[in-house]
């Protein structure tokens, strides 16, 4: 096509020269008729090519203009006699595909982000002021606003929302707010905030949540992996003493049981006895961790505490040759003595079994007060816990041990729990660190 259109021109070119030169051959002959019409001839053909190739040019213009202002309602003819026009044709089809496409995209990240349980908005900043560059329907029911366009619009509709978000100095940040809901009382939400630069825009991204929709999440997925342990225990308990059971009971059908059949009733008897009693350890330890006692809540010095429990361990520091390390001040909180020094003791023994593999045992006990909070800190240098099992060491009857039996962890944090205080661990380059937190 663009070979045709270049013939053509030059095909033009040669005959309005054609012409200008018989037009000047007989403008020598004083043959002025023939001269002017030729003339005449060849400058129409100049005069048309130009109007040609300038109408060619308008379309080409017209096209793309309508791609800088992403008007695709065009459907120009995919194949154009002009190569200007033709590249202009190609790039029109191409930013519509791309179009057609980031359109697609748009509509599918919409579709998800309303279908989240989640408020979303994002901002985009626009000459040191913020517009909306997006909002989920979630976030408009939460807030009960309307969409605008400008995020200035909403100080006067939500104003304590508006000033929480302009204190962040649109960075990131978490906070709590309380939202009313119908009228008839308050829910809490969590509201995230991320900052997002990118080489020619910035976007700021808020999201709310609501806290007992948090809970009630974790709440059912801590339920579903207690019942996968309690499942697993049962089944591995129950099994091996159903088959014992149909065991006996053929020997026992027979009209005379020999000596050997005996000794195995016996052995079946004594593996029975075993399971039920380990599935009876199992049930006591459940009834631990389920029906913990409401703690007698009194002045207690930690300090003594502390000592009481590593005396009642000394010997087991002293067989493993364990290196001790204490830090203790005399601090006062309002706690369950006895439950404080179950917790010590399960962090104490889950620490000795982290580095009873290793000569150079270490444990730290530190205490600390920061503000109106008390800690007490037991740091080890042992193996320290494993990242994939990080989310799981306070599940019930979670053990790494052979011979664990998965409370110690869960137990200590219920007691915490019941004290409105809270425990924590971090891993550290060699070991872990535990700490517990009571307000």
């Amino acid at each position: 096509m663009k070979t045709q259109f270049y013939f053509f021109q030059v095909i033009i070119l040669l005959l309005c020269l054609v012409f200008g030169i018989l037009a000047f051959d007989f403008y020598e002959s004083k043959k002025w008729m023939t001269a002017l019409l030729l003339f005449s001839l060849s400058l129409s053909m100049i005069v048309l090519n130009i109007q040609h190739s300038q109408r060619f040019g308008k379309e080409a213009k017209q096209i793309l203009d309508a791609i800088e202002h992403k008007d695709f309602s065009l459907f120009p003819d995919k194949k154009q006699k002009h190569p200007l026009k033709q590249q202009a044709v190609n790039l029109y089809y191409q930013e519509k595909e791309k179009n057609i496409d980031l359109l697609s995209f748009k509509i599918l990240y919409e579709n998800i982000l309303n279908q989240l349980d989640i408020g979303i908005m994002i901002l985009k900043e626009d000459r040191n002021d913020w517009e909306i560059f997006y909002s989920n329907q979630k976030f408009i029911e939460i807030l009960k606003v309307p969409k605008y366009n400008k995020w200035s619009y909403y100080e006067e509709k939500i104003p304590d929302f508006f000033k929480l978000i302009k204190e962040t100095n649109f960075r990131e940040s978490q906070d709590f707010m309380e939202v009313s809901i119908n009228q008839s009382g308050f829910q809490t939400y969590s509201v995230r905030t991320t900052r997002l630069e990118t080489p020619r825009e910035d976007f700021y991204i808020i999201s709310l949540e609501s806290v007992q929709r948090i809970i009630e999440r974790k709440e059912k997925m801590a339920w579903n992996n207690l019942m996968k342990v309690i499942s697993h225990e049962l089944l591995n308990t129950l099994t091996p003493i159903n088959s014992l059971i149909r065991n006996m009971e053929y020997i026992t059908d027979q009209e005379s049981i020999s000596t050997d059949d005996q000794d195995e009733m016996k052995e079946s008897l004594r593996i029975v006895n075993n399971k039920s009693e380990q599935l009876l350890t199992f049930v006591n330890n459940y009834r631990q961790v389920a029906e913990l006692p409401k703690p007698k809540i009194q002045k207690v010095f930690i300090k003594p505490v502390i000592e009481k429990v590593l005396r009642l361990m000394e010997s087991e520091f002293q067989n493993k040759k364990i290196t001790l390390t204490t830090n203790i001040r005399e601090y006062q909180i309002m706690a369950d003595e006895k439950m404080l020094e179950r917790s010590l003791i399960n962090l104490l023994t889950n620490a000795l079994h982290a580095i009873e593999e290793i000569d150079d045992g270490k444990i730290i006990i530190h205490t600390d007060q920061q503000n109106t909070r008390t800690v007490i800190r037991i740091e080890d240098n042992g193996i320290g816990i494993n990242e994939q099992i990080s989310d799981k060491i306070f599940l019930p009857f979670f053990t790494t041990r052979t011979n664990g039996s998965g409370i110690g962890l869960t137990l200590t944090k219920s007691i915490m729990d019941a004290h409105h205080g809270y425990i924590t661990f971090r891993k550290q380059e060699r070991g872990s660190v535990f700490e517990l937190w009571f307000v």
